[in-house]
Order: C-alpha cells, then sequence, then structure tokens
C-alpha cells in the first residue's frame, strides 16, 4: 500500500513538474479564488440556516405556549374530544406544524396527531410513551426547545408543561417544520456554490488543457526548435496544424530555418572551397607553414614544414615546443609567449598611449630569427613568427610560422663573396706586377741592361695576358649565366677535337706529355654549338696538361652509346677527356665546378683562374647534358658528357636557358 502510494505521489509530483511557472501559478490563484468564493458562500448559508433555526426557534415556542394555554382546561376536564377537536383544528391551520403530543406527568401519551390513542384498551395493546429530554424540568413555565434531523429535514421540538390552576398535568410536545422558503433558498445558495466551485475548476482545467495544447507546447516547440537552431542543427522544423498568430509564427520560424539551412549550405560549400584552396596554396609553397593555436597546439602544417622537421601525421594537435628540433625550442619559447600574452591596444587609450602601444605592437606583432639545424640534415632557416587576430584585431587566434630554407642563400652569399674576393685578389695580382715592372722600366729603363728590359716587357706582357684571360672568363661565365640563347645545330665531333689537340700540342710537348685522340670511325654528328664546344674541349684538355706531370698522358675520346647505356636515354656520343695527372680527392669533386675554386687552393703550386671548369658546367648546361668525372688520387681523372645525335629534322634554332 506504500509503494503504491509513493508511486502516485511520484506521478503526480511528475504530472505537476511539467506544468509552466505561469501555468502554476494561475492554478494556485483559482485555487485561493475559489476557496474564498465557497468559504464566503458556505459562511452565507450557515448564516441564513442559524437565522432559520432562530426564528424557528421563537415560532415554535410562542406557537406551543398558545396551544398548551387551550389545551390545559380540556385535559383538566379530562375532555379528550375538545381536545382532540382543538387539536385537530390547530393542526389543519398550519403546515409549521409536524406532530402535536400529549402526555401526562408519568410519560403516557395519551393523544397526538398524527399520534392517536387506541379506543378499545387490551393486554395486546401498547403503551406509547414519550421521552423527554434530561434537561426538560416540569417545574418551569419556560418551553423546553431542540432539533433533530429527521429522513425528511430538521425538525424543532418543543416541550410545554400543561398546566391548570396550578397543577402540573403533564407535558405538550410539539413538531415544527423549518420554513420551506428559507430551506429553499439555503439550498439554492448551496447549490449555486457548488455549481460555481465546479464550473471554476473546469473552466481552469478546460483552460490549462487549451493552454497546454494551444499555446505552451507551441511554445515548447519553438523553444526547442531555436536552441537547436543555435546549436547549428539547421535541420529543424515545427509541424504542428495552428492557425492564427502561433501559426504564422511557426511558419516564419521554418521559413527562416530553412534559409538558414540554404545559407549554410551554401556558406560550407564556399568555405570547403576556400579551406581546400587554402590548403592546396600552403601545402605547395616552397617556405614550410606552421599554424599554432593560442595554447601552442600544431593547427596547420604544410608538407615543406614537415620536410624541414621531419615530422610525420601525428604532429597535428601536439605541442609546438614539444616538436621543434632544440635549438630552435631554446629560441622560440620566449618569443612565443610574449606574442600570445601581449595585449591588443586598447581604444580607449589617450592618444600618446595608442601611439607608442602601437609602435610596439609592430615592432613585435612579427618577429624574425635565423638558424642553424644540424639534424636531420645540416641546414640553415630563417624563421618569422607572424600573430593571427580576429576580424576586429582584438583578439589573438594564434601564431603563424613561415620556416625558410636558406641553407643555398647563405651558400650563395658565401659564393658572392668568395667570388668578389677572388676577383678582386685575380685582378690586383697582375696589375700590381705590371704597375711595378713598368714603373720600374720607366724609371730605371736607362739603367737596365737589354736582357733585363726584355725580361721585365716578358713579365709584362705574360701578366696582362693572364688578365685578359681572366676578364675573359668573368664574361664567359657571366654570358653562359644568363639567359642568352645559342644556335645549336650539326656539329661533327672529329673537327673541335682536332683543332684543341693542334692548340695544345706545342704546351703538352714543352711539358713532356702524350697527347692521343680516339675517336671512333663513321661517329655521327651530335646536335650543339661549335665554339662552345671548342672551349670546352680546351678548357678541358688545357685543365688535365696543367695537373698532369712530364711524362704523362692525356686522351680524347668520342664514341656512341645506345638510349639504355647512357644518361640522355636516346642516341648520344660520349666524349671522354682523361688524364695520368695527380688526381682529384672525393671532397674535391663537387667543389671544382664551383667558381674560383681551384686545386692550388689547397696544394698552392698551380696557376689559374678557378673558372675554367664552372665555364665547361654551363655550357654543357646549355646542351641540356652533364658533365661528370671519375678521379683517383695519384692515378688520374676523367672527366665526360654526353650530347645527343643530330637529327636531320629538327635542325632549327633552339633557345636554351639556365638552369641556374
Amino acid at each position: 500500500m506504500l509503494t503504491f502510494l509513493t508511486k502516485i505521489k511520484e506521478i503526480i509530483a511528475l504530472w505537476w513538474s511539467e506544468f509552466t511557472l505561469q501555468t502554476k501559478l494561475m492554478a494556485a490563484a483559482t485555487l485561493v479564488v475559489s476557496l474564498i468564493m465557497s468559504s464566503l458562500t458556505f459562511w452565507a448559508v450557515n448564516t441564513i440556516q442559524l437565522q432559520s433555526n432562530i426564528n424557528d426557534t421563537r415560532f415554535g415556542s410562542d406557537l406551543s405556549i398558545l396551544i398548551a394555554s387551550n389545551a390545559a382546561p380540556l385535559v383538566a376536564e379530562d375532555d379528550l374530544q375538545g381536545l382532540a377537536d382543538f387539536s385537530t383544528r390547530f393542526y389543519r391551520s398550519t403546515s409549521s406544524i409536524r406532530y402535536i403530543i400529549y402526555a401526562d406527568q408519568s410519560g403516557s401519551i395519551f393523544f397526538g396527531i398524527p399520534y392517536s390513542q387506541a379506543e378499545i384498551q387490551n393486554d395486546l395493546t401498547i403503551e406509547r410513551r414519550i421521552s423527554l429530554p434530561e434537561d426538560y424540568a416540569q417545574n418551569s413555565d419556560l418551553p423546553f426547545v431542540r432539533q433533530h434531523q429527521t429522513p425528511n429535514g430538521q425538525v424543532t421540538d418543543v416541550f410545554v408543561p400543561l398546566r391548570h390552576n396550578g397543577e402540573y398535568l403533564g407535558v405538550l410536545a410539539v413538531g415544527i417544520n423549518p420554513n420551506p422558503t428559507i430551506v429553499a433558498s439555503s439550498n439554492l445558495t448551496r447549490d449555486v456554490t457548488i455549481a460555481v466551485f465546479i464550473t471554476i475548476w473546469a473552466m481552469v482545467i478546460l483552460g490549462n488543457v487549451f493552454n497546454a495544447l494551444m499555446i505552451t507546447r507551441p511554445i515548447k516547440e519553438l523553444l526547442v526548435g531555436v536552441k537547436n537552431i543555435a546549436a547549428k542543427n539547421f535541420k529543424q522544423r515545427i509541424d504542428l496544424p495552428l492557425r492564427g498568430e502561433l501559426g504564422e509564427l511557426i511558419s516564419s520560424f521554418n521559413l527562416m530555418a530553412e534559409k538558414l539551412e540554404n545559407y549554410n549550405e551554401q556558406n560550407v560549400e564556399e568555405i570547403t572551397s576556400e579551406k581546400a584552396k587554402l590548403e592546396t596554396l600552403v601545402s605547395t609553397i616552397a617556405d614550410g607553414a606552421v599554424l599554432i593555436d593560442p595554447e601552442m597546439h600544431i593547427i596547420l602544417v604544410n608538407p615543406t614544414a614537415k620536410s624541414i622537421f621531419g615530422w610525420g601525421e601525428d604532429a597535428l594537435g601536439d605541442n609546438i615546443l614539444h616538436r621543434l628540433p632544440s635549438e630552435l625550442t631554446t629560441k622560440l619559447t620566449k618569443p612565443l609567449y610574449q606574442m600570445i600574452e601581449r595585449k591588443i591596444e586598447s581604444p580607449k587609450e589617450n592618444v600618446l598611449e595608442h601611439s607608442q602601444q602601437h609602435q610596439l605592437n609592430q615592432l613585435s606583432d612579427r618577429d624574425e630569427f635565423r638558424i642553424t639545424l644540424q639534424k636531420p640534415v645540416p641546414r640553415t632557416i630563417r624563421v618569422l613568427l607572424s600573430r593571427v587576430l580576429d576580424g576586429g584585431s582584438e583578439n589573438i587566434k594564434g601564431i603563424a610560422m613561415t620556416i625558410q630554407d636558406i641553407t643555398r642563400e647563405v651558400e650563395l652569399n658565401e659564393a658572392k663573396s668568395q667570388f668578389i674576393s677572388n676577383v678582386s685578389h685575380e685582378l690586383r695580382t697582375p696589375l700590381f706586377n705590371i704597375k711595378s715592372f713598368i714603373e720600374t722600366l720607366s724609371e730605371y729603363g736607362e739603367d737596365l741592361t737589354h736582357v733585363q728590359r726584355r725580361e721585365f716587357l716578358d713579365t709584362a706582357n705574360h701578366e696582362t695576358d693572364r688578365l685578359t684571360r681572366l676578364v675573359n672568363d668573368v664574361l664567359d661565365l657571366s654570358r653562359l649565366e644568363s639567359s642568352r640563347t645559342y644556335d645549336l645545330s650539326e656539329v661533327y665531333l672529329s673537327q673541335p677535337i682536332e683543332q684543341t689537340l693542334r692548340t695544345c700540342q706545342l704546351n703538352a710537348k714543352d711539358k713532356g706529355i702524350e697527347l692521343y685522340q680516339e675517336i671512333e670511325t663513321d661517329l655521327p654528328p651530335v646536335l650543339g654549338n661549335y665554339d662552345l664546344l671548342l672551349q670546352v674541349l680546351t678548357n678541358l684538355v688545357g685543365n688535365s696538361l696543367k695537373f698532369t706531370n712530364a711524362g704523362g698522358k692525356v686522351t680524347v675520346r668520342a664514341y656512341q652509346t645506345e638510349a639504355e647505356s647512357n644518361t640522355l636515354n636516346q642516341s648520344a656520343v660520349k666524349i671522354e677527356i682523361a688524364d695520368t695527372g695527380i688526381g682529384i680527392s672525393a671532397e674535391d669533386k663537387e667543389a671544382i665546378f664551383e667558381r674560383f675554386f681551384r686545386v692550388e687552393n689547397r696544394v698552392h703550386t698551380l696557376e689559374g683562374t678557378g673558372l675554367g671548369l664552372s665555364i665547361v658546367r654551363n655550357i654543357i648546361e646549355k646542351h641540356n647534358s652533364r658533365v661528370y668525372i671519375d678521379s683517383e688520387v695519384g692515378v688520374g681523372t676523367s672527366f665526360w658528357f654526353e650530347l645527343p645525335i643530330y637529327q636531320a629534322e629538327v635542325e632549327q634554332p633552339v633557345e636554351v636557358i639556365s638552369n641556374k
């Protein structure tokens, strides 16, 4: 039983909790008003009934005294017939009397209306007696009044002593009916009150039901819909068959949701497209790009940055300071925190403070750092840090980190510095020698012998030739590294090879070096520029003669190769210049093609500008090929390159632009 009552209470509590505060207040107010009205009504009914009882009591007392005063002589004379006639006339003359009963001193009823005494008395006759109230006093001249409830309504009982000439004869009991008009009015008032009470609550219940169905439910649906819209669920719709203002409101809400959904789809599509473009752009730029949020977490990184730092796909979401190389972390930790924690200038600042703060922000919104990393490969990088602000430039949304690999730039700057230094040195030395010998000849020419003057002039002439070669080499290299175009046409390699060997023959003979050529019979022509190829052969053969000791040999070979066995993937002619010279160490094999790099920079034994092999490399690159080197210290060196075989149908000027 307790469990059942508990469940009932829980159901009622749950049912009550679903009502809105407004509904609860309205119900409470209705209950209070109805209780007050009912209380007033019942108070009025009770007042009327109380007044009616008082009136009935007064009327009954007066009437009973009147009957008793007229009936007492008849009772004293034992004139029952007269008593009966009198009582009957009185009883019939008014509807207010319910009964009239006469009893003797012992309480035995000897006459009554509508009661009567049996005319024949025998042993079976039932003696009727009246039960007098305990408070009834026989010696009292005042009537005793009481009221009792009967199935036919309330009856006022009046007991009056019957006295005649001072003798107590018995008691008269008269029953008085209530006033029918007052009773009807009281009953009507009660019924109306109950009806009003029931009507009020029926209206309240119906009003709540109407409110729940027609107002509360739509409002709840609209509230849920607005919350879903706020949560970006633009597919929310409300399907309620309502008319009037609520129906228009629901229709307007559905129309708004539909427009927001369409706008969101278009916006998402545009954002997705722009995001794809941005990601494509970021992923294809040459510089590394990393975007971090104010909590230092990586939210975007492009492939270049991953390659520079050796990151994988798991870098997203990690703390940037946990991913950067240690030397870069040490350098960037403080600037990163300063950029994130720095306050945005407030518009309420005065003009001077505003200007100073703005200048400070401008100086610190973008920082640049340069550092050399050793892992995963040695490289020099430049790191640019820029703050990312929101649309109002009030809140920092993150930091954009740009990483530029400036290793080549640093190398080029070093090479440029070295180039300027070498050129200055190479130009200064012959100029100084020329100036010195000419000044000596100018001042002491008459004192010098013919042999001395001849020696000075030969030296000045030699230095002039050296200076001329240096200037020509610099000009040649500058011209080759420009975007100048060259005509590539049919070239038979036997001609420039023979011309080169004839030119170098005298120098080789003076040094005691043998020159050989091994040219394949019926060698097909190649696609190239005769003058440029002649310069290549001259530089390579001259370079071999320079680094080959007496008794050595220099060999020039030219033979055809097929596509499967060469680097051009087509039929070509391979040209080799091999010597038995001092050789080149492994660490110098790539460096010898750099400008002004000379082996004598390391051994300090031979002369040269250090530009010959740079010129060779650029010329071969103009022919869309590449020069290779095979060398071993103390054994010799071999330079070789390949040129495509000339095809008659492609004989035309070809623009070849330097790859530099």
